[in-house]
């Protein structure tokens, strides 16, 4: 079992590797006048089961597409010389988004680099919480998994919950199923009732609108739930919903936070009693030290997951959300 991780500035490659019970392998990088770059394992790869760990998002003073080349271009570097098995492990996939024509000559991104990666030799692709699902399975030929976080989600939800009946809610449609997961094992595991609720919200050249609310949030505990927050907009317009009808309070949950310092400030504002988000992105920075952001990390999942892949084992224990299949 031979672990790299592509983006050492962040400490989550470091961590998934520990619990998956192996060191992570050496890489050399070497960056190149115009803009070039070469990147190679320090150790041999023939005969072994490879993961390679990069975050794709913007960091380090690399793009998105930055990232992306060097990831493809190690992994076709591990396959030329001799690696069994490749395994990309994505934690926030880049371009999941744009995984259907919108607007007229759209491209659909999700599904371009879906073929990249398969072009390299990738046999197996793992990332967490995908913002669809259905688009990334059916866009990938070589095998994927999706890490769901609704158990730790649902976990931080019972941590905090108090005697208030807890609604959870979508702040869109197009969440509405992730959302409806997270209430499903908000009962189980809490063994209580718990509401669900969505907003409408249409997004077209910059403007949002929709003035739809379905569900009942007076003197409710509001959990508003989505995969990413990155100007916080969204969450900001749900949260200002739930306020308008008497929700008791209101927290926000979500996988990758892609925040700037503006916009922390923003969702740590008055209306919002806590923001908790997951470390696929890196250690999040508040503007101000206190209680009210809880960062979970997801590296035992992930480092469980390649565990059980290296070693033959079900991986189920890892996908229920539930935590009681075996």
């Amino acid at each position: 079992m031979l672990i790299f991780d592509l983006t050492p500035h962040l400490p989550l490659g470091g961590d998934i590797a520990q619990v998956a019970g192996h060191p992570l392998c050496a890489v050399e990088t070497r960056d190149f006048k115009g803009g070039q770059h070469k990147l190679r394992p320090l150790v041999s790869v023939r005969g072994g089961d490879v993961f390679v760990i990069a975050a794709l998002h913007a960091t380090g003073g690399l793009s998105v597409n930055d990232h992306l080349v060097r990831m493809l271009f190690f992994i076709a570097a591990c396959r030329d010389h001799g690696a069994v098995r490749v395994t990309a492990v994505v934690p926030c996939l880049p371009y999941a988004r744009k995984d259907r024509v919108t607007k007229a000559r759209d491209p659909v991104s999700s599904r371009y680099v879906a073929q990249l990666f398969e072009a390299v030799g990738t046999d197996t692709l793992i990332t967490v919480d995908v913002h669809n699902l259905a688009a990334f399975q059916n866009g990938f030929r070589c095998r994927t998994i999706n890490l769901d976080t609704v158990r730790l989600f649902s976990a931080a939800v019972m941590d905090r919950a108090g005697d208030a009946p807890v609604t959870i809610l979508s702040p869109d449609l197009g969440g509405a199923k992730r959302a409806e997961r997270l209430r499903q094992s908000v009962e189980l595991v809490c063994n209580r009732p718990a509401g669900f609720a969505v907003v409408e919200k249409h997004r077209s050249g910059g403007v949002t609108s929709g003035e739809l609310f379905a569900g009942e949030v007076a003197d409710h505990d509001v959990w508003i739930v989505d995969d990413m927050i990155e100007s916080g907009e969204t969450m900001l317009r749900a949260a200002e919903a739930c306020r308008l009808r008497g929700a008791r309070s209101v927290r926000l949950m979500a996988t990758h936070a892609l925040l700037d310092g503006a916009a922390m400030t923003r969702l740590l504002g008055a209306a919002i009693t806590s923001l908790t988000v997951t470390d696929t992105t890196g250690p999040i920075t508040p503007p101000a030290p206190g209680p009210r952001l809880c960062q979970i990390s997801v590296a035992p999942m992930i480092g469980q997951c390649l565990a059980r892949m290296h070693n033959g084992q079900a991986i189920s224990p890892v996908l229920d959300p539930t935590g009681l299949s075996r």
